[in-house]
């Protein structure tokens, strides 16, 4: 059995007065599926009072009392089949909501239900968050009467579940930060102070139930997904001067919105940071055991002396750990089971566990200049190219090798890898040479200090690491993991990171991979994560490269460049790092493995719409505008007015406890990004104007505009009548908007900006004729789309000057584009119209359009010629110019548009063709050209913002990234109308105009 709410729409559909659908009413239907007909029964219908927006299932059966609770504005109601009668109960309402349109309703938006052996309840959630516990009263199978008790306040969400563990799901959409959230129910409810409301108590007709909302008492946030949705706005820039450019969005809706500073990389968590006497070289962590889980000892080499801290509750300096601390340490590892080995310049140094020490000294006056270690061996590299090889024999002595190994050229790096379970050595050595080389040596007692292979570089070699990466997890039955590769890392002085696979057998290097990583030249270290080996590189910025969910990442640390780090354990920290940044030491923690990106969020008052960027200043200025919302001037007279009415509706008797009454709610402070906004009514608007500095979070100005005033757009510019140094921010603002019909008195508003940016200083109010949905600046003046006109201004002394308008965009210009003398005008759904301006005759003229209609919602200037747009149906297209029609344009020799007065197709004399046209199945709020990583062309951008790559005027190709909810995608769009789809690990071509024709998979080495 099922039941369904119906509506039958056949005589409103014959009736063109409307009057049917007026009076159309909605019916509660139940089924059955009948299984040996294998078809559905119609039972029961019967027509419902109000109109319901959801049905919630009463369990039947041995488990309840069956039927279903409808869910209508103002009201829960009970239906079920059979001699039922309906049990009817208000939704409770907030006290103290009277700044809500006293017009508007309450209903439930979403419920779950929670059912036992010996019960059942429900939680429903109200459109402002509020969850009642609801329970039904039965008297032999009977519902009597429906309890509802206020439960509490979480974010609206659009699906709740109740987990049989005791926790509860909440997928709320549109919530800043966070867009999934899993609470745990501490408490059922049953034993608190919080009033029972029951359809049993008598009301009149209309009154309903009265709650006070309150912060969390039964439920424990556990924890939270992170979520952009919905971003309105992005752009990408480097205003913190970290080299690489940071994505800048405005996030969220009414008072939960946010903006938000995103930067690619892993978050980086500062566990400890301590200043050192002196700027150290060098930092390694060492276990006295091999069988200990935590690090005993940091050592910090200084470039005349060796530091020694010991971990602890405490980091503390230690004299007695037999590391020789009068000279700079090159390396040192445990080795074997109970020892720790040192190598310095002038030998190596053996400490055994009863602080025995072991002491090889370099022969005459040839120092060690390069080393590398592990469990058991050691490799150093004098002066003049001579390598010498330790290994530790059974009884734990370390014994040279009785031949050395000449090389062609001085070692400048050398590495080893891990000792390998259950065996005695690593097999093999790398070696990096200044012949911009690098060789693998066999280690192997057969063929000692043979060489194996060699590769050449395209630079001198600065680092080398050899890391096993690749290894699968255990299975659940017991099954053991994949084992892994050897991996070769090479990091070049020219700032290049070189991945080579390492053949565990032959030794031969093969299948190359490389990124550029930053300037300076790169660094490897060998650390842990995960429990699996990983590399951290060092060069301008900090890069990681692991293993994670069975895929390969190389990731940047969103933190400041560092200059030598090895991996630390601790009982606080058992996966961490110590770092060394200039006279710092520093215990880093990294987060959240395999997420692309980190953010900062600050919180707004308002929805932001749009922002603008002032580069000297490096802050935002960003326009909130809110509908069915007051300001805060608003609410406050609202409040003081209703305070007075408490105090003038009470009697004498009652004076004291109405002032009481009236004091509490001015003073009441509930915050609105947890229990909402006050809901004015339609035709309300509340609008602030921002300037942030986002690098600091701190807001420099708050301009509040007035009650009903929506900012709509806005724009930064220099106007060429104006000193060079001064800019201005051109707000498009509208008074008593209606959005149905579109009805308004508009302004613009231009602001003088300071030379820091700090504040703006309105200068006067321009009045236009309809709503000014778009500004551009224009050689020196502004672009301004008013209504379905596009206007020409310029500064004035009281208000901005309309130098020329054009009356030809059909419905509503909503974006505006301009390059040159080329203007791109984006309509609301007639697609994008290029316009020239002509100076001499002082005119905007309409000289090409789109064939195709097009519901624009962004746009974005590719080139002279080309145009990027976005649609409301989840289309992005490329549109072009062809080489005539620009040649037509810009060179007219009759001087009298003959041209452009042609006409075609009812609309301009010449058509835009299509480059490419892509389905992305989500509305796309911001496009934007941008320069990416040096070297990448793989970036990320969020939630349907694109992104391209830079684009040489008159180019055929363009690449397109965009990142739509869980995953990442790069398009390719080339002259010939092929699109490219391109993941992590390969380029797969998925479509080509006209049909589709043919997949290929493509190496990731081909990515170039």
């Amino acid at each position: 059995m099922f039941a369904c709410l119906e509506i039958d729409y056949e005589e409103a559909d014959t009736d063109p007065t409307g009057e049917a659908a007026h009076k159309t009413q909605q019916t509660l239907t139940f089924y059955e599926l009948d299984l040996g007909l294998n078809h559905v029964v119609r039972k029961y219908s019967e027509p419902l009072e109000e109109h319901a927006n959801f049905l919630v299932s009463v369990p039947g059966g041995n488990d309840g009392p069956s039927g279903v609770l409808i869910c209508s504005e103002n009201y829960l109601t009970y239906k079920n089949l059979g001699d039922q009668h309906d049990i009817r109960c208000p939704i409770p309402q907030e006290k103290n909501n009277d700044l809500d349109d006293p017009e508007r309703g309450m209903i439930f938006v979403c419920s779950a239900t929670h059912k036992t052996k010996s019960m059942f309840f429900f939680l429903a959630q109200t459109e402002q968050g509020d969850i009642f516990k609801i329970t039904l009263e039965t008297d032999e199978d009977m519902v009597t009467e429906i309890k509802l008790k206020y439960f509490d306040t979480v974010p609206v969400a659009s699906a709740m579940c109740v987990m049989k563990t005791g926790f509860l799901f909440v997928a709320s959409e549109f919530w800043k930060p966070d867009e999934y959230y899993l609470y745990q129910i501490a408490h059922l409810g049953d034993d608190d102070d919080e009033p029972e409301f029951s359809s049993a108590m008598p009301l009149e007709e209309g009154d309903t139930f009265f709650f006070a909302p309150r912060p969390l008492r039964n439920l424990v946030l556990v924890d939270e997904l992170d979520s952009l949705s919905p971003i309105l706005a992005c752009q990408v820039a480097d205003l913190a001067n970290e080299d690489t450019p940071q994505l800048y969005m405005l996030c969220g809706r009414g008072p939960r919105s946010s903006v938000r500073v995103l930067r690619h990389g892993l978050e980086v968590s500062e566990m400890a940071v301590s200043e050192l006497p002196g700027n150290p070289n060098a930092v390694w962590t060492v276990k006295r055991r091999i069988d200990e889980e935590y690090d005993a000892y940091i050592i910090v080499s200084f470039v005349n002396a060796t530091l020694v801290l010991s971990i602890g509750e405490t980091v503390e300096e230690v004299t007695d750990s037999g590391f020789l601390g009068t000279t700079p340490t090159l390396s040192c590892s445990a080795l074997g089971e109970d020892a720790l080995v040192q190598v310095y310049p002038d030998g190596i140094r053996h400490i055994r566990a009863d602080k025995r020490v072991n002491e090889w000294k370099t022969p005459g006056k040839k120092t060690i200049v390069k080393c590398a270690v592990n469990q058991r061996q050691v490799v150093i590299a004098l002066t003049g190219g001579e390598l010498v090889y330790f290994e530790m024999d059974p009884t734990g002595q370390l014994n040279e090798y009785t031949e050395r190994k000449e090389m062609p050229s001085e070692a400048v790096c050398m590495a080893l890898a891990n000792v390998p379970v259950g065996e005695q050595r690593s097999r093999f050595l790398a070696v990096g040479l200044a012949d911009n080389t690098v060789r693998i040596i066999s280690l192997d007692p057969s063929d000692c200090l043979s060489p194996l292979s060699m590769q050449a570089l395209p630079a001198a070699a600065e680092s080398l690491c050899i890391v096993e990466m690749g290894a699968g997890e255990a299975g659940s039955d017991g099954e053991p993991g994949t084992t892994g590769s050897l991996y070769l890392n090479i990091g070049l002085q020219n700032g290049v990171l070189l991945r080579t696979v390492l053949d565990q057998v032959t030794g031969d290097l093969a299948d190359t991979r490389t990124r550029y990583l930053g300037s300076r030249p790169v660094k490897l270290f060998r650390i842990r994560m995960q429990g699996s080996e990983a590399v951290l590189a060092m060069s301008s910025r900090s890069w990681l490269s692991y293993y994670y969910q069975n895929r390969f990442h190389l990731t940047p640390l969103s933190y400041e460049s560092l200059e030598y780090a090895s991996g630390f354990s601790s009982e606080q920290c058992p996966e961490g790092i110590v770092a060394i940044s200039t006279n710092t030491l520093r215990i880093l923690a990294l987060e959240k493995l395999g997420a692309v990106f980190n953010q900062v969020s600050f919180p707004v008052d308002y929805t932001p719409r749009k922002f603008v960027i002032h580069h000297e200043s490096a802050h935002l200025i960003i326009t909130e505008t809110e509908h069915n919302a007051y300001t805060e001037d608003t609410k406050k007279q609202r409040r003081i007015q209703m305070a007075e009415e408490m105090q003038e509706a009470a009697g004498e008797e009652e004076q004291e406890l109405a002032r009481e009454m009236a004091e509490a709610f001015l003073n009441e402070d509930l915050p609105e990004s947890v229990f909402s906004a006050p809901k004015a009514g339609p035709g309300m608007w509340a609008s602030v104007i921002r300037v942030l500095d986002p690098v600091e979070g701190k807001t420099e100005q708050l301009i509040k505009l007035d009650q009903n005033e929506a900012a709509l757009s806005i724009a930064l510019l220099k106007f060429a009548n104006q000193p060079d140094n001064q800019h201005f921010v051109i707000v498009g603002v509208a008074k008593d908007l209606q959005l149905n019909p579109l009805d308004n008195g508009s302004h613009s508003y231009p602001f003088s900006v300071n030379v820091d940016c700090t504040s703006l200083e309105l200068v006067h109010k321009t009045p236009v004729d309809e709503v000014p949905t778009a500004i551009c600046s224009f050689q020196g003046r502004i672009l301004v789309g008013v209504g379905r006109m596009l206007r020409l201004y310029d500064m004035g002394r009281k208000k901005l000057l309309r130098k020329c308008e054009n009356k030809h965009i059909p419905n509503l210009i909503v974006n505006i584009q301009a390059m040159g003398h080329r203007i791109f005008v984006s309509d609301v759904q007639e697609c994008v119209y290029m316009v020239r301006y002509k100076r001499q005759e002082n005119q905007l003229i309409i000289f090409a359009d789109d064939t195709h209609p097009r519901w624009i919602t962004t746009a974005t200037i590719l080139d002279y010629d080309t145009v990027a747009t976005a649609d409301k149906f989840g289309n992005i297209a490329v549109i072009r110019l062809s080489g005539n029609v620009t040649d037509d344009v810009d060179e007219d020799p009759t001087g009298n548009k003959a041209l452009w007065d042609r006409g075609l197709l009812n609309g301009a004399s010449q058509k835009t063709g299509i480059v490419a046209n892509f389905h992305v199945g989500e509305i796309c709020m911001s496009l934007q050209k941008a320069t990416l990583i040096p070297g990448e062309i793989i970036f990320r951008s969020v939630h349907i913002i694109i992104l391209s790559n830079q684009v040489i005027p008159r180019c055929d190709t363009y690449f397109f990234i965009y990142f739509f909810r869980m995953f990442w995608m790069v398009i390719y769009v080339s002259s010939s109308t092929q699109l490219m789809q391109v993941n992590r690990k390969a380029l797969l071509m998925i479509w080509t105009v006209p049909q589709v024709k043919f997949q290929r998979n493509l190496k990731t080495s081909e990515r170039a």
